[in-house]
């Protein structure tokens, strides 16, 4: 059998490998000797191939360029490297100055004395207060003490609350808790650190429930915090009928109710009376038909104000107690949707309700939810409308989509069931009885 030939591949500027002398049949089978493991020697890597890529590297013949990629990949991932910042974490400057020279008071030139209490502080730091800038670069007789007796006027500064104020001119961060904002905040404000006092106002919106909106709100208005004073209304106004005080309804009895409206002048009561009187009388045997027009200011304040606690979804059917001229208002809740029904036939007595063909109400629906603390998660309303309803008509008055159903869901409407106008007019009627 003649002897094998073996081939190389031959690339430009490179010399051709030559066979083994004597190697044979199985020198030529191995293929071209590579000169041991050098770099840039070996056999084509190419994706397809058999053999496995060494470690050592190789040139690949149908690639020439291969090997100047991966030294310009190489480069640029060291002159990434060398431009990547490094980071870590110092010991933190502030937490120095802090512990030494506020709370070890080192190299401390002026003593505040308040309260019963020392701060060994400095001059310099005390500039960044109002209160103590203007002390120190006037005419003042303190400008050139070494100790000042502070004379603390409110009554909501507490030892505590200084120090927290003293403390806060030599570190950037304070840890303010709620049960303690409002003496800290009366302190913010005596010494005129504007930093804390806005601070102290952050945390005060954050944490209103119904323990502090009471103390915040007063102190709110105390302090000059008018962002947090209005935060605190709105709560109120969100939340003052969802909160009961059962053992303040237990102290009430009835003699109590007896004794109070005995006080009462009858004066008082007769001018509502009539004027309740002769609007019946409109809606039941004049074309008085309800209200033709909005006018905010008028609703706001003649109108009837319902509220209604919607624990899980599901379905409800309900009425607000009262006469309302006659108007039987149903209201429904049902897969998504509020309706309102004037109920008219289904009565269990006749004449208990208005007959007349068309009666008109003037309403405002609000939709809100809350979450544990009473803040207001999100709300709908419809803004005040004028709804016009035939004999057991019914009408969808609001839809509501899934971001809205959040349970318990709060319902409040305001209706106005005779026109403002004819009620004005009423109070121009003599207060003679007689007449």
């Amino acid at each position: 059998m003649g002897s094998l030939s073996s081939r190389v591949l031959r690339h430009r500027g490179r010399t051709q490998v030559q066979p083994e002398p004597g190697s044979g049949a199985v020198g030529s089978a191995r293929g071209p000797r590579t000169g041991g493991d050098t770099p840039g020697h070996g056999f084509c890597y190419c994706p397809g191939s058999l053999k496995r890529k060494r470690s050592s590297g190789a040139f690949c013949y149908c690639h020439p360029d291969s090997e100047t990629d991966e030294d310009e990949e190489e480069g640029d991932e060291q002159q990434r490297l060398l431009n990547t910042p490094r980071r870590k974490k110092l010991k933190s400057t502030s937490k120095y100055i802090y512990q030494t020279l506020f709370l070890n008071g080192e190299n401390s030139d002026i003593k505040i004395c308040a309260l019963g209490e020392e701060w060994s502080l400095h001059k310099i730091y005390l500039c960044q207060s109002g209160y103590f800038s203007s002390m120190f670069s006037g005419s003042w007789k303190e400008s050139s003490m070494n100790t000042i007796e502070l004379e603390i006027p409110d009554q909501n500064i507490d030892i505590e609350a200084l120090q927290v104020a003293f403390g806060s001119l030599y570190r950037d961060d304070v840890l303010i808790k709620p049960s303690r904002v409002i003496a800290i905040l009366a302190a913010a404000c005596m010494l005129q650190l504007d930093g804390l006092i806005q601070q102290c106002g952050e945390t005060m919106k954050e944490t209103i429930n119904v323990k502090t909106v009471c103390g915040y709100y007063t102190a709110a208005g105390t302090y000059g915090l008018d962002s947090v004073k209005k935060k605190c209304l709105e709560w109120l106004l969100n939340n003052l009928m969802t909160h009961q005080n059962v053992e303040l309804f237990k102290e009430l009895r009835y003699y109590k109710y007896y004794t109070v409206f005995k006080e009462l002048s009858t004066e008082w009561l007769s001018s509502v009376y009539k004027q309740q009187w002769l609007a019946m009388l409109r809606a039941e045997q004049d074309s008085e038909v309800g209200p033709q027009e909005i006018n905010k200011e008028e609703l706001e304040g003649h109108s009837m104000r319902c509220g209604r606690k919607l624990a899980k979804d599901g379905e409800y059917c309900w009425r607000w107690t009262g006469f309302n001229f006659g108007f039987d208002l149903l209201v429904t809740y049902t897969n998504r949707y509020i309706i309102f029904k004037r109920n008219t036939l289904n009565q269990p007595c006749s004449g208990s309700v208005s007959l007349q063909p068309r009666r008109s109400i003037a309403f405002r629906l609000r939709l809100a939810s809350f979450d544990s603390n009473g803040k207001l998660i999100c709300s709908r309303t419809t803004g005040y409308q004028i709804l016009t309803l035939e004999k057991d008509q019914e009408q969808v008055v609001m839809n509501l989509d899934s971001r809205l159903l959040i349970f318990p869901l709060y319902i409040c409407c305001n209706f106005l069931y005779i026109s403002p106008e004819k009620r004005i007019e009423n109070n121009r009627h003599p207060e003679n009885p007689e007449n």
